[in-house]
């Protein structure tokens, strides 16, 4: 029989996608969502009943906090008193664990799982999949998973999980938790999401100089199609001259010598104070 898991926070918006999916698989889920709106919600859509917070826990080998990271800590301390030794607690983000959130217990499994999101070059045919952009239900997606503390047997039983939260599965990758601290919020937010930012006001800023926004919008994505097949390699290809000086004029423009430094342990621990 497979083992028992706790799902909190079932009803939110990243539990109801793991709920879905833990549905699908032979795992025993007990529900956990303290929302009256969330409840109804499992209830309506997936005919799933809630249970206790003991209830859920009773008997329960891996436990799910699917809750948002301002409430990890809370949360872990307040169930940790009534987790045998053995148990693994899963979270969905490194943050919390990186801050040192989660309770001082040796004798608890700590285990980390988080997707990547379904790829912008991809070769899914199904039409649900190229507008799965989210992931965790029609496009495959890799994923990112760390022990950060327990027996080293313990990483399949969190790997298996995380596989099933996040099906499909493209890939499946183990990093430490600092190592995922770098990829969010360092890669994935600090950068990417900001940068995205400023391109839509950049894109925002041509149409009030006169582009139309449809043109202006086409225009710009679909360069970032095109000329992120090459910077990323996923096609053969090189900038024209023009692009390469364009390019070499406006990075120093844009970015700062130092912005690198994002990406130091003491930045990314202030980010993940803020976060958290």
């Amino acid at each position: 029989m497979k083992e028992k898991i706790a799902l909190f926070g079932a009803g939110g918006k990243m539990g109801f996608r793991l709920t879905s999916n833990l549905l699908k698989s032979d795992y025993r889920v007990a529900h956990v969502e303290v929302s009256e709106a969330g409840q109804k919600r499992l209830k309506e859509e997936l005919n799933v009943d809630c249970v206790s917070t003991d209830a859920a826990l009773d008997g329960a080998q891996v436990v799910i906090l699917a809750v948002p990271d301002t409430l990890i800590g809370k949360l872990s301390h307040e169930i940790a008193p009534k987790l045998p030794a053995g148990t693994m607690v899963m979270t969905l983000d490194a943050a919390a664990p990186f801050a040192g959130h989660l309770p001082k217990r040796d004798d608890l499994t700590y285990f980390v799982a988080h997707p990547c999101h379904p790829l912008i070059f991809n070769d899914e045919a199904d039409p649900k999949a190229r507008r799965d952009f989210f992931g965790g239900a029609y496009a495959k997606q890799s994923i990112t998973s760390a022990l950060m503390q327990g027996p080293e047997e313990a990483f399949d039983l969190g790997e298996d999980v995380a596989k099933v939260i996040y099906a499909p599965i493209l890939r499946s990758y183990r990093l430490s938790v600092d190592q995922m601290a770098l990829l969010e919020p360092g890669l994935s937010e600090t950068i990417c999401a900001t940068l995205l930012y400023v391109m839509r006001e950049a894109m925002d800023e041509t149409v009030k100089r006169g582009v139309p926004k449809e043109a202006a919008r086409d225009f710009l994505l679909g360069h970032m199609n095109i000329l992120s097949a090459v910077i990323f390699n996923e096609i053969p290809g090189a900038f024209s001259d023009a692009c390469n000086k364009a390019i070499e004029f406006g990075k120093p423009r844009l970015m700062r010598d130092d912005w690198k430094n994002v990406f130091d342990r003491a930045e990314i621990a202030e980010s993940i104070r803020r976060i958290t």
